[in-house]
């Protein structure tokens, strides 16, 4: 081939790229995750203090704007629905590209089931892979997340616009027009409020000292997690968000807690704390004890809150210029969640509880 001819095609595969990667960012679907991702891209760099990775129990549970607005602490999530353990160590990877978080937290919730059946639905595994921005990271990650003999191609997950390409016609929306870069502030730092309503009761099993082993595949990624924490210098604690538990649960929470401990790593379940917590099992989780909405939303992240600024050197931040987005983003969350607590509220008067279609 002559040097002209490898000219143009260079240039057309990097036109190529050039369309393909802002047109797929585009289509992919619209969503709290998206927005979550989206966001964190677009935070300023080395401006966020601490970075939640894990399932749906940090969105929900923890608001940004709340730590800031008791701490002065910027706290993001990297979180999305049944999120895999194995992404854990990928999703430090792509947080270390732009920021340098004092901590990086893990909710410990999906340790408990075999790998296995979260792959059975792997709209867990793009929950992750389909809101990352192209890059080697995301290759690895897919490689790591998708069996190359799997129901899906590994091209569908390299290439994702296969997967969205029907929705094209989103394409006008304006909210997705701006993702053309993947990055767009997220106007409350991540988080997600809940204005259902499912009552439960609680369950204390803070008493429980035995230990029952995880599944063995879980315990090796969460040791290759720690290994590799320690390997990068990187701080982390390890959380249990409230939930309605069982003495199963609490066991294996032991195990797991036996098994950090080694590292000097936190350990904490919130389970222990449901005092401390304020928690009301029958007002405060919008699924009957599975995710907290409004209420408990407001009273997990003031404990957190309370518990970084007590337990890690943190700065206070507020009034420091280049944070005021914070400051907005806190108003907006006080707003939005005093709208949606009211709204709990009328239902519980109604009682219109939440009817819970599929286990999430």
């Amino acid at each position: 081939m002559k040097k002209k001819e490898w000219i143009k095609t260079i240039c057309f595969i990097a036109g190529f790229f050039l369309i393909l990667i802002p047109l797929t960012y585009i289509i992919r679907t619209n969503g709290d995750i998206k927005d979550i991702f989206v966001g964190f891209y677009a935070e300023k760099e080395d401006t966020i203090d601490v970075v939640m990775i894990g399932s749906s129990p940090v969105y929900p549970y923890y608001a940004g704007p709340k730590i800031w607005k008791d701490t002065g602490i910027t706290c993001y999530p990297l979180s999305s629905n049944m999120q895999r353990p194995k992404a854990a160590v990928h999703l430090v990877e792509e947080a270390e590209k732009t920021q340098d978080p004092g901590l990086y937290i893990f909710e410990l919730r999906m340790y408990l089931g075999p790998d296995e059946r979260l792959t059975q639905n792997m709209a867990y595994t793009r929950g992750v892979t389909d809101n990352m921005k192209y890059s080697w990271n995301r290759i690895k990650t897919i490689n790591a997340l998708v069996d190359p003999d799997g129901p899906e191609p590994r091209y569908t997950y390299y290439f994702d616009i296969f997967k969205y390409h029907s929705n094209w016609k989103t394409m006008v929306l304006p909210s997705q027009i701006v993702t053309f870069r993947y990055e767009w502030p997220d106007s409350l730092k991540g988080a997600v409020i809940r204005d259902d309503v499912g009552p439960s009761e609680i369950a204390d099993f803070s008493w429980v000292t035995e230990r029952q082993a995880i599944p063995e595949d879980q315990e090796e990624v969460l040791r290759e997690l720690l290994s590799c924490l320690q390997e990068k210098g990187l701080n982390a604690l390890f959380i249990v968000s409230p939930n309605t538990m069982t003495e199963e649960k609490q066991r294996q929470y032991n195990y797991i807690a036996d098994i950090i401990a080694p590292t000097g790593y936190g350990f904490l379940n919130l389970n222990d704390y449901y005092e401390e917590l304020g928690i009301d099992f029958e007002t405060d989780f919008d699924d009957y004890g599975g995710h907290t909405n409004a209420f408990g939303m407001e009273k997990c992240s003031a404990f957190l809150g309370e518990y970084l600024s007590t337990h890690y050197d943190f700065e206070d931040k507020r009034g420091r210029e280049g944070y005021e987005s914070w400051d907005k983003a806190a108003e907006l969350w006080e707003e939005q969640t005093e709208s949606a607590k009211q709204t709990i509220l009328d239902k519980i008067a109604r009682k219109e509880f939440k009817v819970i279609e599929e286990e999430e």
